[in-house]
């Protein structure tokens, strides 16, 4: 059994992941920190683990965490002060947070704040599974990707490397649950603030922005300029993007459908929907599933793809669990294999 600290257990994914972590065969929950509730017995910060996971919450120090890995689930600007090459020599970590993700350079002109992890950033994997198993197995330090982002990456990845689509006219239209702007409160948030409204949010400078692009040249092998705009919707979670982008002269819908299959037709957490459905939120909410469809328009020349997946566990909790199956030579489905939830 390996022993599994959380830091941040108390927002919205720390909870998922301890909801999965709960379940793991292979891990037992020792440490679950929280700056918030620290002292409060967790079941009674989330009545629904009453009986189930009643231990305390703990002060987000990690002199008294003694862990074989640390799942750090907190705002960005946290990880990159604590995560030190003295940490990764006992324990390895997997960050929910952006200070990993992306370059320092990007980082500190996106984000608007110093990078303090400078020395081991150079040692993080990214830890999107489909496409860097490899790297990821006995890695130390995982940068868990952004919601928005793996749904935008795995849709887009196998078109990039083929060639299939003119990758300057890209635009990325994503919506997300109210889930992912994190527990904290805020104005924007509120119920009566964003019921029964959509809105458009982070125009041309949403920090998503970079790690797409970055990820797209490292993984499709192309210099790519996007436009990604975010929109937040009245639901729980889920993340639904609709991707447009112009295809290649001669390109076809059978061409479009091959180069999914065969870069994603053994891939168990992929589920691809050709062109005779579309892609919903419904359909993977609560599972590690993302849903990806399309549609040639043979007027337009263009291709749109609709891909989803649930913000919450493929967007952050359950993918974290793959990479951390994956670091450890577990079977990738353990403990995160759920049917999706309906209704929900």
């Amino acid at each position: 059994m390996y022993k599994v600290a959380i830091l941040g257990s108390t927002g919205y994914v720390g909870e998922e992941l301890v909801r999965l972590l709960y379940n793991h065969p292979s891990v037992k929950l020792t440490h679950l920190s929280s700056h918030s509730y620290q002292s409060e017995p967790y079941s009674k910060v989330y009545p629904h683990f009453k009986d189930l996971v009643d231990e305390v919450c703990i002060e987000d120090d990690l002199s008294k965490i003694d862990a074989d890995i640390l799942f750090i689930a907190l705002p960005h600007g946290i990880a990159s002060k604590v995560v030190t090459k003295e940490l990764l020599a006992t324990t390895k970590v997997i960050d929910l947070g952006a200070d990993f993700r992306i370059t320092s350079e990007a980082y500190d002109t996106w984000y608007k704040v110093e990078h303090f992890g400078k020395e081991v950033l150079e040692e993080a994997i990214y830890g999107l599974c489909e496409w860097n198993r490899e790297y990821i197995q006995g890695a130390r330090l995982i940068a868990n990707p952004g919601c928005y982002v793996t749904c935008s990456l795995l849709s887009l990845i196998p078109l990039i490397k083929e060639g299939l689509i003119d990758t300057s006219t890209i635009i990325i239209d994503a919506k997300s649950g109210v889930t992912g702007a994190g527990r904290g409160l805020n104005i924007g948030t509120h119920y009566t603030e964003c019921n029964e409204s959509i809105k458009a949010y982070g125009l041309t400078s949403h920090r998503h922005t970079p790690e797409i692009e970055e990820k797209l040249e490292a993984f499709g092998g192309k210099k790519v300029t996007l436009t990604f705009t975010p929109h937040l919707v009245p639901m729980n979670r889920g993340i639904l993007t609709t991707i447009y982008a112009s295809l290649k002269p001669g390109v076809t819908n059978h061409e479009v459908n091959k180069v999914y299959n065969t870069y994603y037709e053994k891939e168990q957490f992929l589920r691809l929907l050709g062109d005779t459905s579309i892609a919903e939120t419904r359909w993977v909410k609560g599972s590690n599933f993302c849903d990806i469809s399309f549609k040639v328009d043979d007027r337009t020349k263009r291709l749109i793809i609709v891909s989803a997946l649930d913000n919450m566990m493929k967007g952050a909790a359950s993918q974290a669990v793959q990479n951390m199956n994956i670091m450890l030579g577990l079977e990738e489905d353990t403990g995160i294999h759920y049917v999706p939830l309906f209704p929900a």
